[in-house]
Formats: structure tokens, C-alpha cells, sequence
């Protein structure tokens, strides 16, 4: 491991809170990027990654040996000179890059063995689908490649598998996948169920056209995850959790460095790293920390570190959450706001009859998702203001006010481009405040305190409820609230709702033992007037 000088690590730990809170109003959000292809030339291969406490760690990483065939979502996702100069596939990367296939098919990854003499050999497992291998030397678990050579796996995705992967390094994995040799193959359905006439625990929108209001673009890999009519979404996260311990990655560095250009397989030419105790200080999601990772993706600072992890909804939005264990841990990974309905595991429906599509789901509802190393998860969350008992959007019970027609499930679905859509009609004119300043005062299920006395700052978004006239629905005798320049997100920018989304684990929010950092994020529901751009 490396460190900057002292002076910038104070600085950088000292607006970790400033720089969390900023970058909410950014418009860099998560989506499920990828590459595309029937081939996939790969390269394992160091470089120094960054943590937010200044550090710069010695890692090894999965990237591409040339230009892949294809990105997604779609064609010309992330930044303009992405695809030019490579950005959308570094030759290292971590987590490496997501490989978007459909079930049925075959593909081909080729692996380049870049890592230094002393790494010994490399290799790939695609756990759940069929490989033949083939080139390169046997191995234990499968052929691998020798320093500077190649080995072929040529996989085949079952027709009737779907959902999200892991892959990673086969080859001494308490080493290789601590060092960074992993990633994610995301399998999209062959055939996709009638998301016209889905029907969900949560009232899903029935025209199933929720992205193309308000200028959105559609960035989803496809409308469902599985051929199922219950596993239909409208956004998708992809969020690989893993932890490092940087002891181990300092006694790698120093051990290359200090056999140089060894002969492989002379005496003294390996790696002899103590993987015991295990005591990690960097708990990651898709390769960083907070508030790294609530950078855009293919952030120019982050050159080995492309994914980020910064969710965005709209109310009733069904948001597929796509969850790997990467690590050695178990992290308990907990969504505030709502639980998470578990679609499949592994690439396998949980369904009551998997091969029919219109089949009822039988996958438990989380509060906390599971993170097993190795293993995959793909769930939906989603959230629509239900439950809250008073009205999210802040309607006055006088006046000219959105109107609130429940369909069959209580939610206002009539309207695509109503600033309320999706509300539950239940609550609709319902009050927050049972003792409130403004004008309000018909009674609720709490009392506000003085928002200039309480909080005013940045951490302060201003008011409880959605929209670009947020600050005006909660008018006190101060005026809007907070005054004026103190709002990290301007109404006219963002009005939305910001749930922590973290491991349960607290330890696994800090960075380095400093707080906060680690395994934290925040999943933010912005009202439907506001486009959610998912472009990088």
C-alpha cells in the first residue's frame, strides 16, 4: 500500500460529510453497465486502486485486452469518449467488467495472465453455468494460465437460466479474489413475459410505460429479469459487495517488488502471503467506498474503479436490485425504505412452477439482503409512500389540488405525468404536522419542530415532502424552510427522499475505522417531474 501525503488524507477525511452531501445533487447515477459480445478478450493485471482516506492499494483486477464488441444499456452509455479511449472497459478493473449475455447462448472468454512472475497462474469459475476450457495448464479447479500466457473458457448459458452471476479467479481465491479478481455476468432472458399486464404486491403501473414519461431514456437491459410477468422492473442496480484488508495487499506488493523479474517457477519466484488473521479495513461496493461511490460511473479519479453505486427511483417504480457476496464476508446489506421481494438466486427463479412465466413468485421478502460470498442475488424494491400515513407530496386539504383516483390497488395511476403519481390515495390531503405553523393545521401523526432551529444546513433537504415546491408546502412563520441558500439540492434541481441504504454490520461503514465510508449509499426517490438520467 501507498499513501498520499498527510496533509490531503486529513483534508479528504475531514469533508467526507461535506462531500456526501454534495454529491447527492449529482446526476451521475448506478444502472447495471456492461460489455457486450460473443467474445471477451480479458486481462488479469495490477494497478492501484483509491480509498477515500487517501490510500492508494496495491490490487490486481480483471479488464479488457482489447475493445469489446458492444456496451450497455445501449450504445453510447457513460461518458461521449468512453468507447475511444476505453474508459467504458479499462485494461484493470474492479470488480471487472460486467459481461451482459443472453440465456441460451454460448460465449467465449479469452484470459490474458498480465499478472506479475511471482502471482504464479490465473483462471476464471463461472459457478452455475457450463464451461470447457481449454489452452493454458490444469489446474485444480479448472485450466488455468501461466504468467504471460492464455487460457479459452467457452460458456454455455442454459436456456432456462437468467438473473445475475459471479465470476472470479479459480485459482488460490483466498488470495486472487481478496486481490480483486472478480466480477459479474448478468444473463438477460431469451424471452421476456407481457409486462403489460404484470401484476405485483405493490400496484404496479399497468401500462408498464412508467420510463418513457418526462423525457427519461429507457437504460434497462431488458423488461424483466426472468421470464416471469412478476419479475418485470422498471430501473436496475447492480452492487457487488466485497472487503479488503490491506495487509494482505501490502504484503503482496512488497513481495513482487522484491523478486523483481524473477524466472516463474525458479526457487524463490512465489508469493508467500499470510491470508490469516483476516482483518479487513475497506468494505467496498462495486470496488468503492463511500462517498467514492456516489460518483458518476467511469469518474476520471476512479481509472480502475469505473462502477458506482448511487440508486435513483421514482415512487412505484419496481427497481431491480442485483446483489453478489464477492468477498470472505457476510455482509447483511439492509434497503431502508422497504424490504426486498427475492426474485432468484443464482440465476434460478423461486417460483411455484419456474417454466411458466405467469407463475407466482415464492422468494421471501428481506429486511436485509443476503450477501453471501459467492453467492447472487437479484430482488425489487420498490416504494411509493404507503405506509407513511400522511401525504408525501404535501397537498393542502383547500385549493386547487392534484386529484387522487385509486385504482384497484390504491394508487393514482390514471395520470402518467401527475406530480403525484403512484401516490396512495389513502393518505392523500393527509397533514404531517399535528401542531404545525404553517398551513397545515388539520391535524397528523406528528409534530415538527422549528426546521431553523433543529437543522439548518446541508444535511437539511428543507422539507418532508416531494417536488420542485417542497419548500413552499411547509411554510412557517420563518418563511420557507430552510432559508434560503442552505439546501444541498435546489428544488428546482431535486426534491426528493433520501433512504440510507448500508450494511447492518457497523463496523462496514466506516473506511479505515473512520466514519463515515465503507458499505453506504443512499437510494433517493425523486419526484416523477424530475428526469432520472442514467447515462453514466
Amino acid at each position: 500500500m501507498r499513501a498520499t501525503n498527510m496533509k490531503k488524507a486529513m483534508l479528504r477525511t475531514q469533508m467526507l460529510l461535506v462531500a456526501a452531501v454534495m454529491l447527492l445533487a449529482s446526476t451521475a447515477h448506478a444502472a447495471a453497465p456492461g460489455i457486450t459480445g460473443t467474445t471477451f478478450n480479458l486481462t488479469a493485471k495490477p494497478a492501484l486502486i483509491t480509498q477515500p482516506d487517501g490510500n492508494l492499494v496495491y490490487s490486481w483486477g480483471y479488464g479488457c485486452t482489447s475493445a469489446p464488441t458492444g456496451f450497455a444499456p445501449r450504445a453510447g452509455f457513460g461518458p461521449a469518449s468512453a468507447a475511444l479511449s476505453g474508459q467504458n472497459c479499462p485494461d484493470m478493473q474492479i470488480p471487472g467488467p460486467t459481461l451482459i449475455v443472453t440465456a441460451g447462448t454460448t460465449f467465449t472468454v479469452v484470459l490474458t495472465n498480465a499478472l506479475p512472475n511471482p502471482a504464479g497462474n490465473t483462471s476464471i469459475l463461472f459457478p452455475g453455468l457450463q464451461v470447457q476450457a481449454t489452452g493454458g495448464t490444469a489446474g485444480l479447479l479448472t485450466q488455468e494460465a501461466v504468467p504471460g500466457g492464455t487460457v479459452t473458457y467457452q460458456v454455455t448459458v442454459p436456456a432456462n437460466v437468467a438473473g445475475t452471476h459471479a465470476y472470479y479467479s479459480g485459482t488460490q481465491g483466498d488470495l486472487q479474489v481478496e486481490m480483486g479478481l472478480y466480477g459479474a455476468v448478468i444473463v438477460v432472458p431469451s424471452t421476456s413475459p407481457n409486462c403489460a399486464t404484470r401484476n405485483t404486491a405493490a400496484g404496479v403501473n399497468a401500462a408498464g410505460t412508467a420510463l418513457t414519461a418526462g423525457g427519461e431514456s429507457d437504460y434497462r437491459l431488458a423488461r424483466a429479469a426472468y421470464n416471469n410477468a412478476q419479475a418485470c422492473y422498471d430501473r436496475e442496480y447492480l452492487f457487488q459487495f466485497s472487503e479488503m484488508d490491506p495487509r494482505i495487499h501490502r504484503q503482496v506488493e512488497e513481495q513482487v517488488l522484491a523478486r523483481g523479474g524473477c524466472v516463474v517457477g525458479s526457487m524463490g519466484c512465489s508469493l508467500n502471503v499470510a491470508t490469516e488473521p483476516y482483518i479487513p479495513a475497506y468494505f467496498l461496493v462495486n470496488g468503492r467506498s463511500m462517498p467514492d461511490l456516489m460518483d458518476s460511473n467511469y469518474a476520471p479519479e476512479y481509472p480502475h474503479q469505473p462502477y458506482n453505486g448511487n440508486p435513483h427511483m421514482h415512487p412505484g417504480d419496481l427497481v431491480l436490485v442485483r446483489v453478489i457476496g464477492q468477498g470472505r464476508w457476510q455482509h447483511p446489506f439492509h434497503e431502508h425504505g422497504n424490504h426486498v421481494r427475492i426474485l432468484g438466486r443464482d440465476g434460478n427463479l423461486i417460483a411455484i412452477n419456474p417454466s411458466d412465466p405467469n407463475s407466482l413468485l415464492a422468494g421471501p421478502l428481506l429486511f436485509t439482503t443476503s450477501t453471501t460470498p459467492g453467492q447472487a442475488v437479484d430482488g425489487i424494491f420498490y416504494w411509493t409512500g404507503k405506509g407513511l400515513n400522511w401525504d408525501a407530496y404535501g397537498h393542502h386539504p383547500s385549493g386547487s389540488n392534484p386529484a387522487c383516483v385509486p385504482d384497484s390497488n390504491g394508487y393514482y395511476t390514471s395520470n402518467l405525468l401527475a406530480i403525484n403519481y403512484y401516490e396512495w390515495c389513502q393518505d392523500h390531503n393527509k397533514p404531517l404536522e399535528k401542531a404545525p405553523f404553517g398551513n397545515v393545521a388539520t391535524g397528523g401523526p406528528a409534530t415538527l419542530p422549528d426546521a431553523t432551529i433543529l437543522a439548518n444546513g446541508a444535511w437539511f433537504g428543507g422539507s418532508p415532502y416531494l417536488g420542485p415546491e417542497a419548500t413552499i408546502r411547509a411554510v412557517g412563520f420563518t418563511g420557507t424552510t430552510p432559508p434560503s441558500g442552505t439546501i444541498a439540492n435546489p428544488p428546482t434541481e431535486e426534491a426528493g427522499f433520501a433512504y440510507m441504504w448500508h450494511s447492518h454490520n457497523e463496523r462496514e461503514i466506516t473506511t479505515n475505522n473512520i466514519f463515515p465510508g465503507g458499505m453506504m449509499m443512499m437510494m433517493l426517490v425523486d419526484s416523477r417531474e424530475f428526469p432520472i438520467d442514467e447515462s453514466n
